[in-house]
Protein backbone atom coordinates (compact mmCIF):
# COMPACT_ATOMS: atom_id res chain seq x y z
CA UNK A 1 0.00 0.00 0.00
CA UNK A 2 1.31 3.22 -1.00
CA UNK A 3 1.46 6.20 1.19
CA UNK A 4 -1.59 8.76 0.46
CA UNK A 5 0.16 12.63 -0.87
CA UNK A 6 -0.94 15.48 -1.75
CA UNK A 7 -0.37 16.21 -5.28
CA UNK A 8 1.92 20.12 -5.86
CA UNK A 9 -0.28 23.01 -5.99
CA UNK A 10 -1.25 23.94 -9.64
CA UNK A 11 -1.60 27.15 -11.81
CA UNK A 12 -4.82 28.08 -12.93
CA UNK A 13 -5.17 29.91 -16.38
CA UNK A 14 -8.47 30.85 -18.92
CA UNK A 15 -8.77 31.00 -22.81
CA UNK A 16 -10.64 33.89 -23.47
CA UNK A 17 -11.76 33.52 -26.87
CA UNK A 18 -14.27 37.19 -27.89
CA UNK A 19 -15.02 39.43 -30.87
CA UNK A 20 -15.28 42.21 -28.61
CA UNK A 21 -12.89 44.21 -26.57
CA UNK A 22 -15.75 45.82 -24.38
CA UNK A 23 -16.67 41.71 -23.26
CA UNK A 24 -13.08 40.92 -23.02
CA UNK A 25 -12.71 43.29 -20.37
CA UNK A 26 -15.78 42.76 -18.28
CA UNK A 27 -15.27 39.11 -18.25
CA UNK A 28 -11.55 39.15 -17.19
CA UNK A 29 -12.34 41.47 -14.21
CA UNK A 30 -14.75 39.07 -13.11
CA UNK A 31 -12.28 35.96 -13.82
CA UNK A 32 -10.40 38.03 -11.76
CA UNK A 33 -12.66 37.99 -8.73
CA UNK A 34 -13.18 34.47 -9.05
CA UNK A 35 -9.62 32.88 -9.17
CA UNK A 36 -7.00 35.69 -8.48
CA UNK A 37 -4.19 37.95 -9.76
CA UNK A 38 -3.19 38.25 -13.15
CA UNK A 39 0.36 36.29 -13.33
CA UNK A 40 1.09 36.54 -17.05
CA UNK A 41 -1.42 37.55 -20.18
CA UNK A 42 -0.80 36.79 -23.39
CA UNK A 43 -1.60 39.54 -25.77
CA UNK A 44 -4.74 39.06 -28.37
CA UNK A 45 -4.24 36.39 -31.49
CA UNK A 46 -6.73 36.12 -33.92
CA UNK A 47 -8.52 32.32 -33.25
CA UNK A 48 -8.80 30.45 -36.57
CA UNK A 49 -8.32 26.81 -35.70
CA UNK A 50 -11.67 26.16 -35.89
CA UNK A 51 -14.98 27.70 -36.69
CA UNK A 52 -16.97 26.11 -33.88
CA UNK A 53 -17.80 29.63 -32.33
CA UNK A 54 -18.42 31.72 -35.06
CA UNK A 55 -22.07 30.59 -35.50
CA UNK A 56 -22.62 31.66 -32.09
CA UNK A 57 -19.87 34.59 -31.40
CA UNK A 58 -19.46 35.39 -35.03
CA UNK A 59 -16.66 35.62 -37.24
CA UNK A 60 -12.87 37.01 -36.63
CA UNK A 61 -12.78 35.96 -32.91
CA UNK A 62 -9.67 36.11 -30.74
CA UNK A 63 -7.90 35.00 -28.24
CA UNK A 64 -5.92 35.60 -25.01
CA UNK A 65 -4.85 33.45 -22.44
CA UNK A 66 -4.10 34.39 -19.09
CA UNK A 67 -2.46 32.85 -16.14
CA UNK A 68 -3.48 33.44 -12.33
CA UNK A 69 -1.71 33.34 -8.83
CA UNK A 70 -2.15 32.01 -6.65
CA UNK A 71 -1.58 28.43 -6.57
CA UNK A 72 -4.10 26.29 -5.72
CA UNK A 73 -5.00 22.50 -5.15
CA UNK A 74 -6.59 20.44 -8.18
CA UNK A 75 -9.51 19.55 -6.86
CA UNK A 76 -10.80 23.30 -7.16
CA UNK A 77 -11.06 22.86 -11.05
CA UNK A 78 -14.86 21.98 -11.23
CA UNK A 79 -15.22 25.40 -8.61
CA UNK A 80 -13.27 27.51 -10.89
CA UNK A 81 -15.37 26.42 -13.98
CA UNK A 82 -19.00 26.53 -11.81
CA UNK A 83 -17.88 30.01 -11.70
CA UNK A 84 -16.47 30.85 -15.39
CA UNK A 85 -19.86 29.39 -16.63
CA UNK A 86 -21.95 32.13 -14.57
CA UNK A 87 -19.41 34.71 -16.28
CA UNK A 88 -20.18 33.89 -19.54
CA UNK A 89 -23.80 33.86 -18.96
CA UNK A 90 -23.55 36.88 -17.54
CA UNK A 91 -22.44 38.25 -20.80
CA UNK A 92 -24.87 36.70 -22.75
CA UNK A 93 -26.30 39.22 -25.86
CA UNK A 94 -29.82 38.04 -27.79
CA UNK A 95 -28.95 34.30 -25.26
CA UNK A 96 -25.90 34.26 -27.22
CA UNK A 97 -22.21 33.77 -25.59
CA UNK A 98 -20.06 37.03 -26.42
CA UNK A 99 -17.23 35.41 -24.81
CA UNK A 100 -15.94 31.56 -24.29
CA UNK A 101 -14.11 31.17 -20.96
CA UNK A 102 -12.23 28.25 -20.57
CA UNK A 103 -10.34 27.30 -17.25
CA UNK A 104 -7.89 24.87 -16.64
CA UNK A 105 -4.76 24.11 -14.94
CA UNK A 106 -0.63 23.77 -15.79
CA UNK A 107 1.14 21.35 -13.43
CA UNK A 108 4.46 20.15 -13.53
CA UNK A 109 3.38 17.32 -15.36
CA UNK A 110 0.45 17.55 -17.36
CA UNK A 111 -2.44 20.75 -18.55
CA UNK A 112 -5.59 19.94 -17.82
CA UNK A 113 -8.94 21.85 -19.07
CA UNK A 114 -12.39 21.80 -17.21
CA UNK A 115 -15.46 20.82 -19.46
CA UNK A 116 -19.11 20.21 -19.28
CA UNK A 117 -18.98 17.74 -22.08
CA UNK A 118 -17.87 14.25 -21.33
CA UNK A 119 -15.89 11.54 -23.21
CA UNK A 120 -13.91 8.87 -23.30
CA UNK A 121 -10.71 10.60 -22.19
CA UNK A 122 -12.95 12.96 -19.81
CA UNK A 123 -12.51 12.31 -16.01
CA UNK A 124 -15.24 13.07 -14.19
CA UNK A 125 -14.71 15.60 -11.26
CA UNK A 126 -18.70 16.15 -10.10
CA UNK A 127 -20.79 19.05 -10.30
CA UNK A 128 -20.96 18.48 -13.85
CA UNK A 129 -18.19 19.16 -15.09
CA UNK A 130 -15.02 16.72 -16.01
CA UNK A 131 -11.43 16.99 -16.38
CA UNK A 132 -9.77 17.02 -20.27
CA UNK A 133 -5.98 15.96 -20.10
CA UNK A 134 -5.00 18.43 -22.32
CA UNK A 135 -0.94 17.71 -22.90
CA UNK A 136 1.50 15.67 -20.90
CA UNK A 137 5.26 16.61 -19.96
CA UNK A 138 7.28 14.08 -21.06
CA UNK A 139 10.84 14.65 -22.55
CA UNK A 140 11.35 17.75 -21.56
CA UNK A 141 7.72 19.37 -23.47
CA UNK A 142 4.60 19.15 -23.56
CA UNK A 143 3.12 16.71 -26.02
CA UNK A 144 -0.60 16.53 -27.61
CA UNK A 145 -2.55 13.71 -27.43
CA UNK A 146 -5.18 11.90 -30.29
CA UNK A 147 -7.70 14.32 -28.69
CA UNK A 148 -5.85 17.88 -27.83
CA UNK A 149 -7.15 20.56 -29.43
CA UNK A 150 -5.13 21.75 -32.35
CA UNK A 151 -4.62 24.85 -31.12
CA UNK A 152 -3.65 23.61 -28.09
CA UNK A 153 -1.32 21.39 -29.61
CA UNK A 154 0.36 24.36 -31.73
CA UNK A 155 4.21 24.94 -31.32
CA UNK A 156 3.34 28.43 -30.10
CA UNK A 157 1.04 27.05 -27.24
CA UNK A 158 3.12 24.68 -26.19
CA UNK A 159 6.29 27.03 -25.63
CA UNK A 160 3.72 29.39 -23.55
CA UNK A 161 2.84 26.46 -21.59
CA UNK A 162 6.61 25.57 -21.11
CA UNK A 163 7.03 28.96 -20.26
CA UNK A 164 4.93 29.05 -17.68
CA UNK A 165 6.10 25.49 -16.53
CA UNK A 166 9.37 26.70 -15.53
CA UNK A 167 7.90 29.43 -13.11
CA UNK A 168 5.91 26.75 -11.68
CA UNK A 169 8.77 24.50 -11.35
CA UNK A 170 10.32 27.33 -9.04
CA UNK A 171 6.99 28.28 -7.22
CA UNK A 172 6.48 24.81 -6.42
CA UNK A 173 9.58 23.53 -5.10
CA UNK A 174 8.56 25.06 -1.46
CA UNK A 175 5.42 22.16 -0.93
Amino acid sequence: MGDINNPKPVQFFTSIIFKDDIFLENAERNIRETIGTTLDRIPSMPFYHTNYYEKEMGNNLSRIFILFEPLFQREKLPEIKLETNKIEESFLSDGKRTVNIDPGYISLENVVLATTKGYAHRIYLGSGIFADLTLIYHNGTYNSLEWTYPDYGSQETIVMFKRWRGALKERVRAF
